[in-house]
């Protein structure tokens, strides 16, 4: 029994250093310091920035439900910017642990999308 537990443990650990590590190499890609991604809140604001999205989304990001929307359109717009499509938005969605390293380590290169106000 505490033997699984201790593995259970292991690979969760390990996947989430998998998923921060692949955060910090996507803002570093887009031109961000890496440790930002690693700052709750303000980690938001960043990725907002890089999405090209306005600050005060934030602001829409704290409401039940509308949250959703908008994560996945930040989402989206992650994918837009680093020059993919919408199967790898519902692919960063739905298995993240996946798509996520494949954007910080792969081949995908920034291009800064236009601020909207």
């Amino acid at each position: 029994m505490e033997n699984t537990l201790s593995s259970f443990i292991l690979i969760y650990v390990a996947l989430i250093l998998l998923i921060l590590v692949s955060n910090w190499n996507i803002f570093k890609k887009a031109g961000k310091p890496g440790w930002a991604s690693i700052i709750p809140i303000y980690n938001i604001f960043i990725f907002l920035e890089i999405t090209g999205k306005p600050a005060w989304w934030f602001i829409l990001m704290l409401i039940p439900v509308v949250n959703i929307v908008f994560a996945i359109i930040v989402t989206h717009k992650l994918s837009l910017a680093f020059g993919k499509d919408a199967g790898f938005t519902f692919g960063l969605i739905i298995l993240p642990i996946v798509f996520l390293p494949i954007l910080a380590f792969g081949n995908a290169v920034y291009t800064k999308p236009v601020q909207i106000v």
